[in-house]
C-alpha cells in the first residue's frame, strides 16, 4: 500500500514542477484535495454511520488536517520553486529518521534497530541514485530556502502520519484520509482565493487532465493508499518506504522520458528496497 502511494507521488512531483508555470502552489494544494474531497463524498455514504461523523477523534484528525492537507501540500509546491529536485529528494531521504525522531518525542514510541539500520540504507540508496555516474552531483547542493521549506515539509507529513496511526486505531483508513481532507480544504480554499489574486491560473485542456490526474490519484488513491500501510506497519515502518519516491522516479524518467537506467540506479534501488523490508519486517 505505502508502495503504491509512493508511485503516485514521484508522478505527482514531475507534473506538480510542470504546473508551476500555470497555478500557484495554494492554488494547486486546493484543487488536487478538491477534486479528491468528492470523490470521498461519493464512498463515505457506504461507511458505517459511526465512520461518517466526527468522534472523540476530532482533534487529532484536525491535526492530521492541518499538518497533512493545509500545510503540507503547499510548502512542498513552493519548496520546489526554489530548490532543485537533487535537494529535494535528498532532504524527503531523510524523512525515515525524522519521522522516528518525532515519534520519539510525541508519542514515546522509539524506533527499533532494524528501523534505524533500515532508514540509513534506505538513505544511502537515495544518494547513489541521485549520485549517478558523475562528481557534478557534490557541486550541485547548496542550501536555500527552498531546502528549509522542504525540510519543514518533512516534518509536517511525519506529524500526519503519527496522527494518522493514532486515529485508525479505532477508525477506517478511508473514514481518516477522507475527515483529515474534510477539514482542511476550507484552509485551503481560503489561502487559494488570496494567492490567485497575485499569481494567475492559465487553464487548458492538458492542465486540466493533469489536476485531476493529481486530485484522484496522486491525493485520493495515494494518500489513502499511504494511511492503509500506516495502520499496518505504523508510522515509522511506513516510512521506511518513503525513499521510494526517487526510485519510482527513474523508472518513470525511463518508461515515458526514454531516460537511461545506469549501475548506480539498479544498487541504489535495491538498497532502498532492502533498508525498506528490514525496517517493516515484525517479529513473530
Amino acid at each position: 500500500m505505502v508502495n503504491l502511494a509512493t508511485i503516485t507521488w514521484a508522478l505527482n512531483i514531475v507534473l506538480g514542477r510542470w504546473l508551476r508555470s500555470y497555478t500557484g502552489p495554494i492554488t494547486l494544494a486546493a484543487a488536487r484535495f478538491l477534486i479528491a474531497s468528492l470523490c470521498f463524498v461519493v464512498i463515505l455514504n457506504r461507511l458505517k454511520p459511526e465512520e461518517r461523523r466526527l468522534g472523540v477523534d476530532r482533534w487529532p484528525l484536525f491535526g492530521m488536517a492541518l499538518s497533512g492537507v493545509a500545510a503540507f501540500s503547499p510548502a512542498i509546491y513552493l519548496g520546489l520553486r526554489y530548490t532543485t529536485a537533487v535537494n529535494a529528494t535528498l532532504i524527503t531521504g531523510l524523512s525515515p529518521l525524522i519521522t522516528g525522531l518525532l515519534t520519539g518525542l510525541l508519542i514515546h514510541e522509539q524506533m527499533s534497530g532494524r528501523q534505524v539500520i533500515g532508514a540509513i540504507i534506505s538513505f544511502t540508496g537515495v544518494v547513489a541514485i541521485l549520485f549517478g555516474d558523475s562528481y557534478s552531483f557534490w557541486r550541485e547542493i547548496h542550501v536555500n530556502i527552498g531546502d528549509l521549506i522542504v525540510l519543514g515539509a518533512v516534518i509536517l507529513w511525519g506529524l500526519y502520519s503519527i496522527l494518522g496511526h493514532r486515529v485508525m486505531r479505532h477508525r477506517s483508513p478511508v473514514s481518516t484520509t477522507a475527515f483529515s481532507a474534510f477539514l482542511g480544504l476550507p484552509f485551503l480554499l481560503l489561502a487559494a482565493t488570496w494567492e490567485v489574486q497575485k499569481i494567475s491560473v492559465s487553464l487548458d485542456l492538458k492542465v486540466i487532465l493533469a489536476l485531476l490526474f493529481i486530485g484522484i490519484v496522486a491525493t485520493f488513491i495515494g494518500i489513502l493508499s499511504w494511511n492503509a500501510g500506516v495502520r499496518r506497519l505504523g508510522a515509522n515502518g511506513a516510512m521506511a518506504f518513503y525513499n521510494t519516491l526517487p526510485l519510482y522516479g527513474v523508472l518513470a524518467g525511463y518508461l515515458f522520458l526514454h531516460e537511461s537506467i545506469l549501475l548506480t540506479h539498479l544498487i541504489g534501488g535495491s538498497l532502498i528496497v532492502s533498508g525498506g523490508l528490514l525496517a517493516s519486517k515484525v517479529r513473530p
